[in-house]
């Protein structure tokens, strides 16, 4: 399985999960720049919520959230900044949720993060 397939495949369980969960999905994989694609934007209640979604075969080399570099959440914040100065939103927030396959599916979902 390739990193592609493997992101994918993240994002389809972390979408399931959220839906699940009582969010709706309004987009996936919403590119704003060569660096900055934000995974899912999601509205929970009347919150829109940015999804980085990171998702290891097993944690034996790290967790997915120790994958997530201030560089990235740097660019997630870009992305974030261009959807709001585009559309008309009271509330957000960001999250992360981390996905790893094996040896059985576990997901973690960290709520409201902060970028520093």
């Amino acid at each position: 399985m390739n990193n592609r397939t493997l992101g994918n495949n993240g994002e389809d369980i972390a979408c399931k999960y959220l839906l699940k969960q009582g969010y709706e999905i309004l987009e996936r994989n919403k590119h704003y720049s060569r660096y900055c694609e934000i995974d899912i934007i999601a509205k929970y209640k009347q919150t829109i919520v940015f999804v980085e979604v990171k998702t290891r075969k097993s944690s034996e080399y790290g967790t997915p959230f120790e994958a997530i570099t201030k560089t990235k959440l740097s660019n997630i914040l870009k992305g974030v900044q261009y959807y709001l100065s585009q559309n008309k939103v009271k509330d957000y927030r960001i999250d992360i949720i981390g996905i790893t396959l094996r040896p059985e599916i576990k997901i973690e979902h960290l709520k409201n993060i902060s970028l520093f």
